[in-house]
């Protein structure tokens, strides 16, 4: 099938690479053209496990090519992705101008029936727009459905290869047979595709990312409470997550949650929701408890070494807000090292991936390590903020004599904390007992 993707941000690139695996001849948009030449030449600006090598086989077969003309893009398609950033506005609403104009684009480009894809996360309503607006540009006949998609940042690959489900919301059939026929491939497993009605779709994105939120937010909220009365909460999600009705993931405490999705698909939800007239309080309690998660470590700190920081130096492990990503949007790392800069701290940070994106956060405000370890040199303690797979079995024992003093904030409970002060460190995590000197 001839596809088009418009948008060669996370979600436009990952779509688009996958579906030239699949066979398809896919034509990649983007208006960056010097992005889209680094693209041509396997140059990835964004890391994702898997993806650059599927991108460059892809290439070199020409099923998957990197175009700025959205004229020729949409002519030689018979489905067009929109899959441009609906970055969050200053109301929390998702601002659909990218989203929009594109519409308009391919509206004036049109040359026959075109399956219009809203691919990019929209609130309910904004495939009535798009056809509104292509309508005004054109008498060809179309088609506009929401294909929202689930990809786990650091899995995203493998997420589109071999996804749980897909969800179409489509008010024709004539569409739905064309992303039926599409999605075919990916789900020979028996993983279901969901035909609903195109308002629903849109919902649903937002309402699964909103509940997945919820239950961080939940966590967080048992571990706080595990802290003052004693228990331990790695214990307690265990005893929880052995009930089927509940699961055992997005239940782990920690500093927040992050990225490009969480946080603005709640608000985006809560804007939605507020203008509607309807009642909030779940949703605004998870935004307002993962906000508050961020303070409370950073309270932590603060009780240890007080609020004049001059003269002090933090290691931080992770920078990017989970691991499998250079991504650091709303990334925990932000909070907190602003915090500690602010009251006069000097960082030490490490990452395995995130550097690039970081200066764009710190630029030359921050010391960037070439290793987790040469991140401890005479820092007067550690702070891990994003559980990579490599800070999990560190050398304990090169750690203390790196750090001036053996201190660890661990924000995301990677160590156990009854061994950890066995080896003589001060360690402080979030929803357990904290060992201290």
């Amino acid at each position: 099938m001839k596809v088009c993707v418009i948008g060669t941000g996370y979600v436009g690139l990952v779509v688009g690479t996958c579906l030239a695996e699949m066979g398809n001849n896919v034509i990649c948009v983007d208006k960056d053209e010097n992005k889209l030449e680094q693209l041509r030449n396997g140059i990835i600006p964004i890391y994702e496990p898997g993806l650059e090598e599927l991108i460059k086989v892809n290439v070199s077969e020409n099923r998957l090519i990197f175009s700025d003309d959205i004229n020729y893009g949409v002519q030689n398609s018979q489905v067009c992705f929109i899959a441009v950033g609906t970055p969050q506005g200053e109301d929390g609403s998702a601002d659909l101008q990218y989203v929009y104009q594109v519409a308009e684009q391919i509206g004036k480009a049109m040359n026959g029936y075109k399956v219009i894809v809203d691919k990019s996360t929209v609130p309910v309503g904004t495939a009535e727009k798009v056809t509104e607006i292509i309508k005004s540009q054109t008498d060809e006949e179309f088609d506009v459905v929401s294909n929202p998609e689930f990809l786990k940042q650091g899995a995203a690959v493998d997420d589109f290869l071999r996804p749980d489900r897909v969800v179409i919301g489509s008010n024709s059939q004539r569409a739905t047979e064309i992303m039926q026929e599409l999605y075919s491939p990916f789900l020979r497993t028996g993983n279901p595709v969901i035909i609903m009605d195109v308002k629903s779709a849109e919902m649903t994105k937002y309402a699964a990312n909103s509940f997945l939120a919820v239950k961080i937010s939940y966590a967080n909220e048992i571990a706080n409470i595990c802290e003052k009365v004693g228990a331990d909460a790695e214990m307690v999600r265990i005893g929880m997550c052995a009930d089927k009705r509940i699961g055992a993931k997005f239940l782990f405490p920690g500093v927040g949650y992050g990225g490009s999705c969480f946080p603005k698909d709640v608000k985006a939800l809560l804007k939605t929701a507020k203008d509607n007239h309807c009642d909030y309080q779940l949703l605004q309690a998870a935004d307002d408890v993962n906000k508050r998660q961020r303070l409370l470590f950073i309270d932590k700190i603060l009780k240890k070494f007080g609020e004049n920081l001059n003269g002090k130096t933090f290691a931080v492990w992770g920078l990017a807000f989970k691991p499998k990503t250079n991504d650091m949007r709303e990334a925990p790392s932000i909070t907190v090292i602003n915090a500690l800069l602010e009251r006069g701290a000097k960082i030490q940070a490490y990452d395995p991936k995130a550097f690039d994106c970081a200066k764009f956060y710190f630029q030359d405000k921050i010391t960037y390590s070439k290793s987790a370890y040469e991140a401890l040199e005479n820092a007067d303690c550690l702070i891990v903020l994003t559980e990579w797979n490599e800070f999990r079995r560190p050398d304990f024992d090169k750690m203390k004599s790196l750090l001036k003093a053996p201190v660890i904030f661990d924000g995301r409970n990677l160590y156990d904390t009854k061994r950890i002060f066995e080896r003589g460190f001060d360690y402080t995590c979030i929803g357990k007992q904290s060992y201290k000197k």
